[in-house]
């Protein structure tokens, strides 16, 4: 069975989320997605703006019509134990808060079968980070990615963002500089599956922007999740500093 893993923060979930998904579920016909709400992701500079609790149900919303897309707690937090004087509080991933995916990864690999293949879906921005990521080497060794693609961004770009024990060299990439980003990617230690008609000009950035100027969020999320913005006021005191996707 193909199975897919989708963590981000969903500050809120929006159509972009889900057109994402979907189009992964197709292309590498996934049984089933994990929908995983980070904790506190450890690339993000400030912690997100909904509570998990919140996230979490938005997440719920978006996917409660889709059989196959699961919210998922794996990345919920944890109460942590109180350490002895002078020593840091961590939590089970060595900092504080933070969620590494590494981490969720094996977690979620202990529940699935030996012959199940994983795919982990993931944005081109983000993918560009993606070898200053906790144990990315590894990441790589357990399972496959699937990579939201946009215009502009070239085979090149993402062989090179590879971590450096995984890039190939440039004479093996150059040629990919002319090709655009889409189809597939099979390298010595990684494959990549490329979407690149999914993008959607849609941020959680302009979805925080529009419930402060009070204007519809049916273009940005889902109904529901727009009406649960709306009952709980989420996002009524965001400013500009607490940019995030």
């Amino acid at each position: 069975m193909n199975v897919g893993l989708f963590g981000g923060t969903f500050d809120p979930i929006h159509n972009g989320h889900i057109a994402l998904a979907r189009a992964a579920r197709e292309r590498c016909e996934l049984s089933r997605i994990y929908f995983v709400p980070a904790n506190i992701p450890p690339h993000k500079q400030r912690a997100p703006v909904a509570s998990h609790f919140d996230r979490y149900a938005m997440v719920a919303l978006a996917t409660r019509e889709e059989s196959a897309f699961l919210p998922s707690l794996l990345e919920a937090p944890t109460t942590v134990a109180t350490p002895p004087p002078g020593k840091k509080k961590q939590s089970e991933h060595g900092v504080a808060g933070a969620n590494y995916t590494i981490d969720t990864v094996r977690r979620l690999k202990q529940i699935l079968k030996k012959n199940d293949r994983l795919f982990l879906l993931i944005g081109i921005d983000a993918f560009q980070e993606i070898a200053t990521w906790h144990e990315a080497e590894a990441l790589f060794q357990e399972c496959e990615f699937i990579v939201a693609s946009r215009p502009g961004y070239s085979l090149a770009d993402v062989a090179n963002s590879l971590p450096k024990s995984l890039r190939p060299a440039p004479a093996v990439t150059k040629p990919f500089a002319r090709q655009p980003a889409k189809g597939d990617l099979a390298l010595k230690g990684a494959t990549i599956h490329l979407l690149d008609d999914v993008h959607q000009p849609v941020s959680a950035t302009a979805i925080r922007e529009a419930v402060l100027a009070k204007r519809p969020l049916r273009k940005f999320v889902d109904p529901a999740v727009g009406e649960y913005i709306k009952k709980m006021a989420l996002y009524r005191r965001f400013s500009s500093d607490s940019t995030r996707r």
